[in-house]
């Protein structure tokens, strides 16, 4: 009796000594182990800030890393450039807005097609080991632009060297990056992408590597199995020649090595949004057109007195210091359909077109009617400046009420310009031109053709405003000059 009381008092003892250990050996929930685990410098590494891609315009959908400013491990500050991205408008940086770190770049320069909001890097505050910085389980592991990736689905059951040629030819094998002749010769030729060495950019397959390779005899590593037709009871030649129909016609067959060779041009983000834009605007927009000519002779000569005296002002300076005057006099033509109601905007920005290695942009004379043209010269020299080497700020070339477009420099005597939504109007320009006046003279004279919104701006309206705009531009003493 003695020695059972002895044991379970002893027993109690230990057990009493274990209740700690036991009580830690608990089962933790889920959510406190992976926040015990995330906050744990052995278990886990540096929580990091997530930098995502942004929208640095309206009509941006996606964009393109063109280049990182700054390199893993590289300290930043408030206001430091991180990068360079290509939108459907210009070539903008992306700021950093507080001190840290950079500590991982998820998205290697060159990518394009990158989604807004999509992580594309890292941060860590300063101090902490960026090395060690978690990559979050969603984080998308974009491949390098120029990287052929084949999932292992793909090459299962296939010998080393399919494998090898697969994963080599794998961006051809997508139909998604072939182009639609491509697609055709492919079709016509039943050969497949996966057999063809591409030699495009980003290993895309080019139409000249199909030609290539039917040339080499690939296409008759596929022949064509037709159905055996049984042959028809012959018929008596006159029988023949009363139902035998007329010979259709065949078109003339190209020898596919007589075929001249091309080279594919990878769209930018800027090129593809113009398209869109353009297109939508000749299918939505009820374009209008309504040209006239105007005598330029006393701008030339006014552009002759101010160069003596120093003052180089272009006949473009003129042409939207004329518009703007004329916007003024009619204010219903610096409109802009809303989708439901045409909008009367009450600031004259003039949208200036300068062409671009990368697309047409169009920087904004801000004010143009409270400028003179010295001043109008120097905004649009440093704006045309800075969008060729893609510069611009935002709000330099987002808006705008009235679009320009010359095309004089370049000998075009005269054109018609797609509108620019929202807006309702843009002018075309074309070169100045000598002719003859009634009474025999030579006189320059450039053709000008207004394209307008229907919608907002009727025919009536336009032809008032092209008359307005004449008089300005050969009477130049109604736009005050400088």
């Amino acid at each position: 009796m003695a020695a059972s009381m002895g044991f379970a008092a002893s027993s109690r003892l230990i057990l009493k000594s274990m209740r700690p250990l036991m009580q830690l050996s608990k089962p933790t929930p889920r959510w406190c182990a992976v926040r015990n685990i995330t906050r744990s410098n052995f278990l886990s590494g540096v929580e990091g800030t997530k930098l995502l891609m942004p929208a640095l315009s309206p009509t941006m959908e996606e964009g393109t890393i063109l280049k990182w400013l700054k390199q893993e491990g590289d300290a930043i500050s408030a206001g430091d450039a991180l990068c360079e991205i290509e939108t459907d408008k210009a070539t903008l940086t992306l700021d950093a807005d507080d001190d840290a770190v950079l500590a991982k770049i998820l998205v290697p320069e060159g990518t394009s097609g990158v989604k807004i909001s999509s992580l594309i890097a890292l941060l860590v505050p300063e101090g902490e080991d960026y090395k060690a910085v978690e990559i979050p389980a969603d984080a998308a592991a974009p491949s390098p632009p120029a990287a052929d990736v084949v999932s292992d689905g793909q090459i299962q059951g296939v010998s080393d060297t399919t494998q090898f040629s697969s994963m080599r030819h794998a961006v051809g094998k997508d139909s998604g990056v072939l182009s639609p002749a491509v697609r055709q010769l492919l079709d016509t030729h039943h050969l497949s992408a996966t057999d063809i060495s591409p030699s495009g950019p980003h290993g895309r397959l080019l139409k000249g590597d199909v030609l290539q390779f039917i040339q080499e005899g690939g296409a008759k590593k596929h022949p064509t199995v037709e159905a055996a037709v049984p042959e028809p009871t012959p018929l008596p030649v006159t029988q023949t020649q009363a139902t035998a129909p007329p010979p259709a016609f065949v078109p003339p067959t190209t020898d596919i090595q007589q075929q001249a060779t091309y080279t594919d041009i990878e769209l930018t983000n800027i090129r593809k949004v113009i398209a869109k834009r353009l297109t939508e605007s000749k299918r939505t927009t009820p374009h209008s057109y309504a040209s006239t000519d105007c005598n330029m002779d006393r701008i030339m000569n006014i552009r002759k007195d101010l160069k003596k005296e120093g003052i180089k002002v272009s006949v473009n300076d003129f042409i939207i210091k004329a518009a703007a005057v004329a916007l003024k006099e009619l204010p219903d033509v610096n409109a802009s359909w809303s989708g439901k109601e045409a909008q009367r905007i009450s600031d004259i920005d003039i949208s200036v077109a300068v062409a671009t290695d990368k697309g047409l942009i169009t920087p904004i004379v801000k004010n143009a009617i409270g400028k003179g043209l010295v001043e109008i010269s120097e905004n649009v020299k440093d704006l045309a400046a800075r969008a060729r080497e893609g510069k611009l700020q935002l709000h330099e070339f987002q808006g705008g009420s009235f679009s320009i477009s010359n095309l004089g420099m370049f000998g075009i005597s005269e054109f018609s310009a797609v509108i620019n939504p929202p807006q309702a109007c843009i002018l075309a320009i074309g070169s100045a031109r000598m002719t003859l006046s009634q009474s025999l003279k030579p006189q320059a004279m450039t053709t000008v053709m207004m394209s307008s919104d229907s919608r907002v701006v009727d025919d009536a309206l336009a032809a008032t405003f092209l008359q307005s705009f004449k008089k300005n531009m050969e009477n130049p003493l109604r736009l005050g000059i400088l």
